[in-house]
């Protein structure tokens, strides 16, 4: 028996795609026949398995142990929660790795998987390699079993095991994805006053898309936060691995700002410590991690990378754009918001001052948020490499380590494909309005060479 995926689901660092259409119930047992055979070689014969609340994610989970099972694996279901919880669970349990079944803060109809094995993710060539064995049939045989645990008790516990944070009034949303009944008994344990919206679980997400990265998103816990005359407000995304944030004000704390103020604490502890951030990151997180006497360190955007390079370096704290934020400092080094939002209280707590306070003494620069362009998946990457070979014909200064990052005395620009969707991610950050459209203008017409076009409100 062989079984072929369609290309389009193998991402960089998760499988991922289109119920019904890209992604069906066939690749999920595949799956498990695949990922068994790599687990089995290296000697893995327990796993953890979990779900977020998509509609689709119970098929799929089900498919994904039957396949696991004939592989000759044994698996441990967490059930549904968060992804981060089933990164814990696999340091917590015995086992020898874990999927996760999500579509993260992808829209309703997409789902996917997140796969670790023996403390690494299982991500690039390595998930082609597992596309390979499936088109070949090179899979294990066995019969393996399945026991289901709750670790959600213990992961709560763990959450708030070292917390020394203070009392603050603190909105959150939870975007009705897989952290909200999390979320409602984390709130119990911490101090202060707290007010949460849509915890309950709903995978058709009919209040607001769950990305908080999209400033749209989080115009209900602005309301919150002023209605309730709030300290600051959290959001997190469908699977509870990225972090959104808005100040007293309702003011947007972007990725890289929330960095500022965790890394802050962070080498307070670690002197001299490498702190992560990906390349859509501003300049102005990169100079205060070096103001700080810490060692910055640019990196590709994606979760499996960053991780991959925390462990590569030894860095206790990495994060992106998108609200992924890793600590290895008192954690485990995966991206986890429900984590990343009880650092954030202890960091606030320990500056003396209110997160509105923060927020206004940061350094200021003209930036844009995340714009993403719309393409056929098929041209995403081969667009950013037409990009690529144009600017180095033209002698520009251009740091390619994940797309093109291109500098000049205005500032940078950034254009890069995105992993996780069928669009291309653009990004510029300038000392003033005037510089940044300038950039804009260089960014629009490299799209514009290659067929694609900035669309209004982009910026």
């Amino acid at each position: 028996m062989t079984h072929q995926f369609n290309p389009t689901i193998l991402r960089e660092y998760d499988i991922r795609g289109i119920v019904g259409d890209t992604l069906t119930e066939a690749d999920a047992y595949a799956l498990g026949r695949g990922y068994a055979a790599l687990a089995c070689e290296e000697g893995a014969c327990r796993i953890a398995v979990g779900r977020d609340g998509r509609s689709h994610s119970v098929m799929l989970e089900a498919a994904l142990v039957r396949g696991l099972n004939e592989g000759g694996v044994d698996v441990m279901t967490v059930g549904e929660g968060p992804s981060p919880m089933l990164y814990f669970a696999t340091y917590y349990l015995d086992v020898d790795g874990g999927i996760q079944v999500t579509g993260s803060h992808n829209p309703a109809d997409y789902n996917g998987f997140k796969m670790l094995l023996k403390s690494r993710s299982v991500f690039g060539e390595e998930i082609q390699d597992l596309g390979r064995r499936c088109a070949e049939g090179n899979w294990s045989e066995g019969t393996g079993t399945i026991e289901e645990i709750d670790v959600s008790a213990a992961y709560i516990d763990r959450l708030v095991e070292d917390f020394a944070g203070g009392d603050f009034r603190v909105g959150w949303d939870a975007g009705n994805g897989a952290a909200g009944p999390i979320l409602d008994r984390l709130v119990d344990r911490l101090p202060g006053q707290h007010f949460t919206i849509f915890t309950d679980i709903d995978g058709s997400f009919p209040n607001h898309h769950p990305d908080p990265t999209v400033e749209a998103n989080l115009e209900d816990l602005k309301r919150l936060v002023a209605d309730k005359n709030l300290d600051f407000g959290i959001a997190f995304d469908g699977d509870g691995d990225r972090i959104g944030a808005v100040d007293g004000k309702g003011r947007v704390i972007w990725g890289d700002q929330l960095m500022m103020i965790l890394a802050e604490q962070v080498l307070r502890e670690i002197p001299g410590a490498t702190i992560i951030a990906d390349v859509k990151a501003s300049q102005i997180l990169f100079d205060r991690i070096a103001e700080l006497g810490g060692k910055p360190l640019m990196w590709k955007t994606g979760h499996s990378l960053i991780k991959s390079k925390m462990k590569e370096t030894g860095a206790p704290l990495a994060g992106e754009m998108s609200g992924h934020i890793f600590f290895k400092h008192r954690w485990y080094g995966f991206d986890d918001a429900l984590y990343a939002a009880v650092r954030l209280i202890e960091a606030v707590s320990q500056s003396g001052k209110s997160l509105t306070e923060i927020m206004d003494a940061m350094p200021q620069s003209v930036a844009t948020p995340e714009m993403r362009f719309p393409v056929e998946e098929s041209r995403k990457f081969a667009i950013v490499d037409e990009v690529l070979e144009r600017l180095a014909d033209e002698g520009a200064a251009v740091d390619p380590t994940d797309g093109a990052r291109v500098n000049s005395s205005d500032g940078w620009w950034l254009l890069r494909a995105s992993n996780t969707q069928d669009v291309l991610v653009g990004r510029a950050e300038a000392r003033d309005e005037a510089a940044l459209e300038r950039l804009l203008a260089q960014l629009d017409a490299q799209l514009a060479k290659s067929g694609v076009k900035r669309t209004e409100g982009a910026h």
